[in-house]
C-alpha cells in the first residue's frame, strides 16, 4: 500500500489522493471513511468528497445502510483506473529517483577527482541504495557496506554483505560515506571512535557541498 510521508518539498496532488483512496478500498473494502482518512493522511470530509467523486465516475460502488455495514468496492472501471494510476505514479517516482541519482553521481565524481578512489558506505537503508546506484556511474569502488543494526549484518546488499562497524579497523579505503540522514552525527562519532580521524568522513549533506 502506498502510504503518505511527511515531505518538505512534495505536496500530495489530487491525483495522488484519488489513487490513495482507490488503493485503500482495493485492499480493504470494509475500511471505514475514518480508517481511509488515517491511511491516506486526509480528513474524513476530504475522503468523503473523493468517494462521492469516484461514485459519480462509476469507479466505486457502496453497499450497506449503516456505518458498520458499509463497504466500498471498485468497479471494473475502478480497477482499470487503479492500475493506470499506479503505473503513472511509478513513472513519477522513477523520474525523481533518476534525478537524485544524477545529482549524487555528479558530487561523487567530484570526490573522485579529489583523489578518492575507494569508499565504504555506512548505513544500509534506502538512501544507501540510491548512493550505491549513483556510484555505479562513477569510477569509485565500494569496499564495504556497514551498519550498526545486528539484524542487518551478514545479509546481502547489492552484491555485498553488510558488515559490522568494527570492520573499519581491518580494511583499507580512502573515505567513508555516511548513507543515513537520520543518524549522521551518531554514525560520525562511531567512526571516529573505531577508526580515528585519519580517514575522510563524508556525510550526505557534504555531497551537495562538494
Amino acid at each position: 500500500m502506498i502510504l503518505p510521508f511527511k515531505s518538505k518539498y512534495l505536496i500530495p496532488a489530487k491525483e495522488f489522493r484519488r489513487l490513495s483512496v482507490l488503493l485503500v478500498i482495493h485492499n480493504d473494502p470494509t475500511a471505514s471513511q475514518q480508517k481511509i482518512a488515517e491511511l491516506t493522511d486526509m480528513s474524513s470530509s476530504m475522503v468523503n468528497n473523493y468517494i462521492k467523486e469516484h461514485q459519480k465516475n462509476k469507479l466505486v460502488t457502496v453497499t450497506g445502510n449503516t456505518n458498520r455495514t458499509t463497504s466500498y468496492h471498485l468497479s471494473a472501471s475502478g480497477r482499470n483506473m487503479l492500475i493506470s494510476s499506479l503505473l503513472s505514479y511509478s513513472t513519477d517516482i522513477v523520474q525523481i529517483y533518476g534525478a537524485a541519482k544524477r545529482e549524487l553521481s555528479a558530487s561523487l565524481n567530484k570526490i573522485n577527482s579529489h583523489g578518492v578512489n575507494s569508499i565504504t558506505l555506512f548505513g544500509a537503508a534506502e538512501t544507501c541504495e540510491v548512493v550505491h546506484a549513483a556510484i555505479k556511474e562513477t569510477p569509485l569502488k565500494v569496499v564495504a557496506i556497514l551498519d550498526n543494526d545486528r539484524n542487518k549484518q551478514g545479509k546481502p546488499f547489492n552484491g555485498l554483505i553488510i558488515q559490522p562497524p568494527e570492520l573499519l579497523r581491518q580494511i583499507e579505503f580512502d573515505a567513508v560515506v555516511i548513507t543515513s540522514f537520520g543518524k549522521q552525527e551518531e554514525i560520525y562519532k562511531n567512526i571516529i571512535k573505531i577508526r580515528g580521524s585519519d580517514k575522510n568522513i563524508i556525510k550526505l549533506t557534504d555531497l551537495y557541498e562538494v
